[in-house]
Order: C-alpha cells, then sequence, then structure tokens
C-alpha cells in the first residue's frame, strides 16, 4: 500500500514543505531568466528582428493549446511524473541552444524551452497551492515572500549572464549554466515530492471551463490584468534588450547592472506589498496604481536617447515598482480564489503569460512596420490603459 505523505498534513505541510517549493522556484527562476534577455539577441543569429517576435507568438499559441487540455494530462499522468518529463525536456533544449549552429537547430529547441517553461512554474503552483492550503488569509504574504525572493534572484541573473558571455560574443556559457540549474530543481522536486498524492483535479469540459471562467467578473477581470501585466514582461524581455544595446549603445555589462538596479524595486517592495494586501487594502487599489506606473514609465523610454546607465536604472526601476504592484496583487487575488484541486482553473490564469507573448508580439511586430522603434514604447504604454480599468471591476478582497 502506498503511504500517505506528510505533505497531506495540515499542521506540518506549510512549514515543512514549502521551503523546498520555494527553493525549486528560485532555481527555474535563475534558469529562465539568466538567458531571457539574451534569447532575442541569440535568435537574431540566425533570423532578422522583425521575425523573432512571431517565433514568441508560436511557441506560446503551443502553450496555450497544452494549457487548455493540462487536467487531463494531470490526471493521467500525475504532476510530480509531469514536472521531470518538463525538466529533462527543457534541459536537452537549452544544453542544446548553446551548441546549435543552425537555424534548423536553433529554432525548434527555443520552441521547446518557451514551451516547458510556463508547464513547470503551473506545475509548481499545484505543489504551492498544496502547502498554502484553504488558509487564504496569508496567500498575499506567501505569495508576496515568493515574489521577493524570485526577483532577488532575478536581480542578478541578467548581470551574470553579461558576464557569462565571451569577448567573441557567444552565449554559449549562459546558456550551459542556465540549463545546470535545473539539475538541483529536479533533485528537490526527487527527494520531497515523489510520494506526493495529486489532489483530485476538477476537470470540465474546455468550453464549459472558459465559459464558467469567464462569467466570473472578478477572475475575469484579474484574467485580463494579468495579461496585460505580462505584456509589460514581454517587452521587457524581447524589446528593451535589442533597444538598448543596438539603437541606444549600451554594452551588455552595461546592460546587466543597469538590470541589478532596477530589478530591486521588486526585492523592496513585494512582500510588503503582500502583507498590505492580506490585513489592510486588498488588492484593487494597488493593482490600478501600478498600471498608472507603467503606462508612464513605458511612455519615458521612447523618448530618452541618453546612454546613461543610471538614467535608463532610473527609469527601469520606476516601472518595476509598478510591476511590483501589479505582480503581487494579481497573483494574491487569484490564488485567494483557488485550491490545490483547481488545475484547471490555475492553467487558465497561466495562460496569461503565453497569452500576453503571442498579442503582444503580434502588436509590436506589426507596429515596428510603421514606426521607427523608439515609439513601441508608446504603443505598449498604451496597451496599459485598459487594464486601470480592468482592475475597477474586481471586488475587493478586504
Amino acid at each position: 500500500m502506498r503511504r500517505v505523505p506528510k505533505l497531506l498534513d495540515p499542521q506540518t505541510r506549510p512549514s515543512k514543505y514549502i521551503i523546498p517549493v520555494y527553493a525549486a522556484s528560485l532555481l527555474l527562476l535563475f534558469h529562465t531568466f539568466v538567458i531571457a534577455y539574451l534569447n532575442s539577441s541569440y535568435l537574431e543569429q540566425f533570423i532578422d528582428a522583425s521575425s523573432v517576435g512571431t517565433l514568441f507568438t508560436l511557441g506560446s499559441s503551443f502553450t496555450i493549446l497544452l494549457f487548455l487540455f493540462i487536467s487531463q494530462v494531470l490526471r493521467k499522468l500525475g504532476n510530480y511524473r509531469m514536472i521531470l518529463a518538463l525538466l529533462l525536456l527543457d534541459f536537452v533544449a537549452v544544453v542544446g541552444m548553446a551548441y546549435a549552429d543552425s537555424l534548423r537547430v536553433a529554432i525548434p529547441l527555443f520552441l521547446t524551452h518557451i514551451v516547458s517553461v510556463p508547464l513547470i512554474v503551473f506545475s509548481l503552483d499545484v505543489f504551492l497551492e498544496e502547502q498554502i492550503g484553504t488558509n487564504e488569509e496569508s496567500t498575499g504574504s506567501k505569495r508576496g515572500l515568493l515574489l521577493t525572493l524570485l526577483s532577488l534572484v532575478g536581480a542578478f541573473s541578467p548581470f551574470i549572464s553579461s558576464v557569462l558571455i565571451d569577448d567573441s560574443g557567444s552565449f554559449a556559457l549562459a546558456y550551459l549554466a542556465s540549463a545546470a540549474s535545473l539539475i538541483p530543481v529536479a533533485a528537490i522536486i526527487i527527494f520531497y515530492f515523489s510520494d506526493f498524492s495529486d489532489p483530485p483535479y476538477k476537470h470540465s469540459a474546455t468550453t464549459t471551463a472558459i465559459s464558467t471562467y469567464w462569467k466570473n467578473i472578478n477572475i475575469r477581470s484579474v484574467f485580463l490584468a494579468s495579461t496585460f501585466l505580462n505584456i509589460f514582461f514581454m517587452t521587457m524581455v524581447i524589446y528593451v534588450p535589442l533597444y538598448l544595446t543596438q539603437n541606444i549603445g549600451l554594452s551588455w555589462a552595461e546592460f546587466g547592472v543597469m538590470m541589478i538596479f532596477a530589478q530591486f524595486a521588486y526585492v523592496i517592495f513585494e512582500y510588503p506589498i503582500g502583507i498590505i494586501a492580506d490585513r489592510y487594502i486588498g488588492e484593487k487599489e494597488m493593482m490600478a496604481f501600478g498600471f498608472l506606473i507603467l503606462a508612464l514609465s513605458l511612455s519615458w523610454m521612447a523618448f530618452v536617447t541618453s546612454v546613461s546607465v543610471l538614467l535608463w536604472g532610473i527609469i527601469m526601476f520606476i516601472s518595476r515598482v509598478g510591476a511590483s504592484l501589479c505582480e503581487v496583487t494579481t497573483e494574491s487575488y487569484f490564488f485567494k480564489q483557488t485550491e490545490g484541486s483547481d488545475a484547471q482553473i490555475i492553467s487558465l490564469f497561466r495562460i496569461t503569460r503565453p497569452l500576453a507573448y503571442v498579442v503582444g508580439a503580434m502588436v509590436a511586430s506589426l507596429s515596428l512596420l510603421y514606426i521607427p522603434f523608439n515609439l513601441l514604447f508608446i504603443v505598449m504604454a498604451g496597451l496599459m490603459v485598459p487594464a486601470i480599468f480592468f482592475t475597477l471591476n474586481i471586488k475587493d478582497s478586504r
């Protein structure tokens, strides 16, 4: 008879098993971030800049399709086996990218990587929701703490990647470091979660689930808000590195230093925001204010032509203050409505990232056909404005 793991004991699981999930999440973020800002430049070795967004759109579209059927996969494989399979797939893809020297090899490997990562994040969400349990009063602070720790890793990851780029401009070492970070993630999953008992994942027809999801005005509004937030992240990951290193003229080393400063906004603000959301004013007001900051800071980027690392660092820092407000509040608000068994609902929420890459990259690619690169940030700033109004539709949690 299979033993029932202590993980399911509500008295022991939060203190004993939440730390491994945090550790795995931190390592996964390093894996992602150490190459995230390099991917667009990496792809430019094989395709032109205008096609980079198309590849992100293609990969993200496939990710959305997989998310729509994720609960069926979980019911057959279980979360433990699914995440190990995804980690192996991602590891092989990123190692392959380090040595790829042709378009036909690099592109499939890149697509495998960007499809795998959101699914791994989702799988960790299932583990984390089981740790939090039904005590939603602490969801904001726990999610805020996790996001703060993730941000600390994220602050240094772009700088580390810039150091790993050699004098010839090769990205190989950065991609190998990224792949290596998945090994301890797999070790954590095997050591702590090999006996994980999956909750009874709720399932309904995809169309029914989407319809039910969409009819809930609170869930619908936070879904849309999260999508627009991820469009901001997409802009930062794909287009800002290209713009600052190729149009403005910053070196990769300068870009890495600037990102350390910018990312510390997350470290400073995300945990306190989570506590405030739990104990005082809820999420609504902070979410709306965050999107206002995002709109303003993105618009500033269109008109700054200075090569000053300090100036760009300040603009990026301010943008991350807005992103901190939006990220913690959208995560906190959504996960206060769910539990670990709501795999299909969580998967629909996690579609916001690939959906943002599809919509955002399409908008950006079309925009760049008609406007200069710098004005793209005005377009993206305009997309943050509707998100302010979406937040006004939700019923605050306090």
